[in-house]
């Protein structure tokens, strides 16, 4: 049983994020004419470790806050609720957070010496990421914790796994990250609308808490909205392959999502808007891989 509560302790329903991530940027490099089976196996677990640690040391220094303890649980935010529930003790979990990070640390190690050191800022920047989210950039306000997440989550990992591929820093394949920073920044943002006044508690200077729910909702009305737009102008000049326009069959969902954040104060209104971004988030990217993907095989 102590096995399985580890287990979801993890978030392994959010985990499903770091797939979608690999298939991106293995999609890119596939589009480019590069393809190796173990690095992308590889990377895919150096990534999901990474996550692993994020969530669990993300949970654990909630609940010593007293974050968590405060917080009102949705199926999308407020922590696993293990540690509230003393179900797993404070330091198992603050060791399976570090665990996790150790075990994707020779990872790291094995692709800075097979692809160079170019990798070890990137690398660095996403440990920093891992290790300090919760404790600094969430408590430093100027947006810092959603530009973290969404560069940690998002950018960095689909650009760093077309590197490790390719070996090539190509400026298209920075270009086509980024969407994935929007999503994974906006994630976050939407799911700390129902933790607000519990973030307070940890000293957290959150977009929804230093702006309020009405301009925090607008900041993510227009980076959803700035997502669609930058993979069609993408396309339009030729950054990205036509068939990552695949990605756009997510727009009514997307709107479906920015409605419900102006509705922050309706419980009922806001649960079914935080779904709807998570299904943005996944399938958004998802369907970009795809089009890359398609893009080199009917070329």
């Amino acid at each position: 049983m102590a096995l399985k509560h580890y287990l979801l302790e993890t978030r392994p329903q959010f985990l499903i994020l770091s797939l979608v991530l690999a298939v991106l940027g293995t999609g890119m490099a596939l589009s480019s004419g590069f393809f190796n089976l173990t690095y992308a196996i590889l990377a895919f677990i150096g990534l999901l470790l990474l996550h692993i640690s994020v969530n669990t040391l993300n949970d654990y220094f909630d609940y010593r806050s007293g974050v968590d303890l405060a917080t009102k649980r949705t199926p999308f935010s407020g922590g696993s609720g293990f540690l509230p529930a003393k179900t797993l003790s404070p330091k198992s979990v603050l060791w399976l957070g570090l665990g996790a990070f150790l075990l994707a640390v020779p990872i790291g190690v094995y692709f800075v010496i097979v692809k160079g050191t170019a990798l070890l800022p990137l690398f660095i920047v996403g440990a920093v990421f891992v290790l300090a989210y919760t404790q600094f950039f969430t408590k430093v306000g100027l947006g810092l914790a959603e530009i973290a997440a969404g560069l940690g989550l998002g950018t960095l990992p689909v650009f760093g796994i077309y590197y490790i591929m390719t070996g090539q820093a190509a400026g298209a394949a920075v270009y086509a990250s980024i969407p994935s920073g929007f999503l994974v920044a906006n994630l976050l943002l939407l799911n700390e609308f129902p933790d607000a006044e519990a973030d307070k508690i940890g000293n957290r200077k959150t977009l929804p808490i230093i702006m309020g729910a009405r301009g925090a909702a607008v900041v993510y009305s227009v980076l959803t909205i700035a997502v669609y737009l930058w993979i069609a102008a993408g396309v339009i000049f030729d950054l990205m392959p036509a068939w990552t326009l695949l990605a756009c069959l997510t727009l009514p969902m997307a709107l479906k999502a920015i409605a419900g954040s102006f509705t922050s104060d309706n419980m009922d209104k806001l649960i079914p808007a935080l779904g709807a971004n998570v299904m943005v988030v996944l399938l958004t990217q998802l369907l970009l891989g795809v089009g890359f993907i398609l893009s080199y095989f009917l070329r």
